[in-house]
């Protein structure tokens, strides 16, 4: 079975188009207007192994808020509904990306239940045109709609960069290995409720 998913979300602010297909090869079409942004979405498709596009216009005369969450929300909702009835699959993952000096830990699990914890202490308050603290947004949006727990952290590191770009990584393959499917439990559902 195909787990793709195609959505498309507009709000008074944003106007968002997200093509996600789980069994990709890493491919990528990205614009957000916040090029930044735009190469950590790339990373999380090229990590993830993921087909991505994704389209945004946003109200960035404003600023960055808006369409960084709202990419969030979009994505995880891609997530949720390419995830079909969630039989077979790995459920939780996790992850350590070195990224030279630094080192950025990811967790997640599709559980169902939206909570999002991230601990980071990057210092500068841009990273390129990105606004580094509209991140935690950007996962709140994802961890709420695609009702998942999603737990970053930086363990350490200098180049604010690194930080923020190692985090995008480790949550990409996180990502990856909870999605994955497992053959030999292809018809079970990963949770003793019977209900993710």
């Amino acid at each position: 079975m195909s787990r793709t998913a195609t959505i498309h979300r507009t709000t008074a602010e944003t106007d968002i188009r997200v093509r996600l297909n789980l069994d990709g090869q890493g491919k990528s079409r990205i614009s957000t207007g916040i090029r930044f942004f735009d190469h950590m979405l790339d990373l999380v498709a090229r990590h993830g192994a993921f087909d991505l596009s994704i389209a945004a216009k946003g109200d960035l005369d404003v600023d960055q808020h808006h369409t960084v969450e709202d990419v969030g929300i979009t994505l995880g909702e891609a997530v949720q509904k390419s995830l079909g009835s969630k039989k077979g699959i790995l459920r939780a993952g996790y992850f350590l990306m070195p990224m030279d000096e630094t080192l950025a830990a990811a967790a997640i699990d599709l559980s169902g239940r939206p909570h999002c914890v991230i601990h980071a202490k990057i210092k500068a308050a841009k990273v390129g045109d990105f606004t580094v603290e509209l991140l935690e947004d950007f996962f709140q949006g994802f961890a709420q709609s695609g009702k998942a727990n999603v737990h970053l952290r930086c363990l350490y590191g200098r180049s604010s960069h690194h930080q923020v770009e190692a985090l995008f990584k480790a949550f990409a393959r996180a990502l990856r290995f909870a999605v994955s499917r497992d053959r030999r439990l292809k018809n079970v559902l990963p949770s003793t409720k019977e209900l993710l």
